[in-house]
């Protein structure tokens, strides 16, 4: 029942279609109780030398044309039924990963990667199971059941029903303890699943390392533990499951021998006719398949209830950040101001960021360095909108940031971060990934830009050059380029380049900073770099430490404070002129 609660969104939404098919399931398995009772009769007709050859022609023909309907009913509810459950995988895949895209950072802290694939795979797959043939299962054990039941009371003997169905209290145990066991072994199986698709993300992705490290072997022995957890936990799930079909035999075998004993001694007595007990028969045959229906719905059900509860659980988490109910209206972003800020990442112990005061006007570049961890990325996530902020500590044109919808605020940003998402696909569609209307000039402009153009000569396709997964065949420099090009290509209002520069030579540095100054005049850009060159340019410079702005001002400013700003720069340049004079000795 509870799982009908949690899909009935669905089961409402597709009522109609479901009523059908579950009629015609009723009205074959009703036409199904016509051919014993004809047997039945006609063996009565031999017995008593009445059978005739117009009458045997007339129940072959009968026969044959039950058979035909019932052929044309079965692929017409078999075609609907199972559609149905097809359509419900592909809305539960839908719904996930659009809930998924709506996820804020932390989401994906508390949810591993193996996790929600294995949501994405077998458990939308059991719930789809369990929406199709599931719901066969149901219909035909409580049908068959209610038909067979009533047809050997009407044209048998309720006495040799009764006395049949006398295993059945144990069927009904029997079930309902493999049924719990089967539900705790299937949870099991995909947690351990789960982390199989972990141990496989973690190794192709990081494959490269692995080699490098000489830990292949070990790799592979790791893998083989996960998988053989994965192993024996659904082997102890197929034990479970073949219990099913034995118990269920086993007990409609004691009330075949029953039957059969009660059947004679009815018979003998002539309180039943031969043609009954073989009808008799017949109908118990036919009670086997519901029977054993029960004992797969229970399994299947089991196994659907386990995996739409875990996907309620992961759908049900809500976003960090939510939009406002009345989102303030804001053209542009004039002004970007942190009054006294303070920030920590979900579950950490100590703030990232601490009481940061800074005002940016649009059209200034503002330049943030400071030592590894000193919080340059934490600061320019902020406008990313990821993570809640205290607040009225972040304003956007006078408007805490909070107060505005999250598309807005995304809206007006480009977004260039360290760790690069490039795709298996063309350089041009990576590019063009924010706008995807732009035209082949205007993805080349922006390529040019970011230095990117010499480069794609050198390729033999050009633009339409398949990078392969996660830009496998490209440096680190070019990925970082191309991500350049894709937030540029975008015009975005706000800027924000996180260390995006550092797998680059200075002169191309230098470069792509020359064609970011000039085509963003008037458009806010925040440089976030180790290598203090990058934003030596910049109207305003903040240093970080432990989350403090410990030094800000101008380049010149900075300078004459004599700060880590200075003894960072001076060594940088220092190194930078070693550098220069190995080049021709080279």
């Amino acid at each position: 029942m509870s799982f009908i609660l949690k899909l009935k969104w669905f089961f409402g939404a597709q009522r109609v279609p479901y009523v059908t098919a579950i009629l015609m399931m009723t009205v074959v398995t009703v036409a199904g109780m016509v051919p014993p009772r004809m047997i039945g009769n006609t063996i009565d007709s031999i017995q008593a030398g009445g059978l005739t050859r117009e009458g045997l022609t007339h129940t072959v023909l009968l026969l044959v044309g039950l058979a035909v309907a019932g052929y044309v009913l079965t692929y017409l509810w078999i075609t609907t039924l199972f559609g149905n459950s097809i359509l419900l995988e592909k809305t539960l895949r839908s719904r996930l990963l659009a809930h998924l895209t709506r996820m804020t950072p932390s989401f994906f802290h508390r949810n591993r990667t193996g996790d929600l694939m294995a949501l994405a795979t077998n458990d939308v797959i059991a719930v789809s199971n369990t929406a199709g043939y599931g719901v066969l299962t149901l219909v035909n054990t409580v049908i068959g059941i209610t038909v067979v039941l009533i047809t050997m009371i009407s044209f048998t003997s309720y006495k040799l029903m009764l006395a049949s169905l006398i295993p059945l209290p144990f069927l009904a145990y029997a079930i309902n303890r493999l049924g719990k066991a089967m539900r705790r072994r299937f949870l099991e199986s995909q947690a351990a699943f789960g982390k199989m698709n972990d141990q496989a993300l973690e190794s192709i992705s990081g494959m490269r390392v692995i080699r490098s490290y000489v830990q292949e072997e070990d790799d592979a022995e790791a893998f083989h533990r996960v998988t053989t957890d994965v192993m024996d936990k659904n082997l102890k799930v197929a034990a479970v499951n073949s219990l099913f079909q034995p118990v269920i035999s086993t007990i409609v075998g004691i009330s075949y021998s029953i039957t059969l004993a009660y059947g004679a001694y009815l018979v003998f007595h002539d309180e039943i006719s031969l043609g009954q007990l073989v009808s008799f028969n017949i109908y118990l045959g036919q009670l086997i398949w519901p029977m054993i229906s029960f004992g797969e719905f229970i399994n299947i059900l089991q196994r659907g209830s386990a995996s739409v509860d875990r996907l309620e659980t992961s759908m049900s988490q809500k976003a960090d950040v939510q939009d406002p109910a009345h989102p303030a209206e804001v053209a542009v972003p004039d002004t970007v101001e942190f009054r006294g800020l303070s920030f920590r990442y979900p579950g950490a112990e100590f703030n990232s960021l601490e009481n940061l005061h800074l005002k940016v006007d649009r059209g200034q570049t503002i330049g943030v360095v400071g030592r590894t961890g000193s919080g340059k990325s934490t600061l320019l996530k902020q406008l990313l909108r990821q993570y809640p902020v205290e607040p009225k500590r972040l304003f956007l044109s006078g408007v805490p940031i909070e107060e505005l919808a999250v598309d807005r605020i995304r809206s007006w940003i480009g977004y260039v971060p360290q760790e690069h998402l490039l795709l298996s696909k063309t350089i041009k569609e990576n590019v063009a990934l924010g706008r995807k209307q732009a035209t082949e000039a205007e993805v080349e402009r922006a390529m040019e830009l970011a230095s990117f153009s010499l480069d794609l000569t050198q390729m033999k396709d050009g633009l339409s050059t398949v990078i392969g997964e996660n830009g496998v065949m490209l440096s680190g420099g070019q990925k970082q380029r191309l991500g350049i090009a894709r937030a540029l290509l975008i015009d975005p209002e706000i800027l924000l380049m996180d260390d995006a520069l550092s797998a680059v030579d200075a002169r191309t540095e230098s470069a792509i900073l020359h064609n970011i100054r000039q085509v963003r005049a008037g458009r806010t850009t925040w440089i976030s770099s180790h290598r203090l060159s990058a934003v030596s340019h910049a109207d305003w410079i903040v240093v970080l430490d432990e989350g403090r702005i410990v030094e800000e001002g101008t380049h010149e400013e900075l300078m004459l404070l004599r700060g880590w700003y200075r003894s960072q720069y001076d060594h940088q340049q220092m190194e930078a002129s070693l550098e220069e004079e190995r080049e021709p000795s080279r």
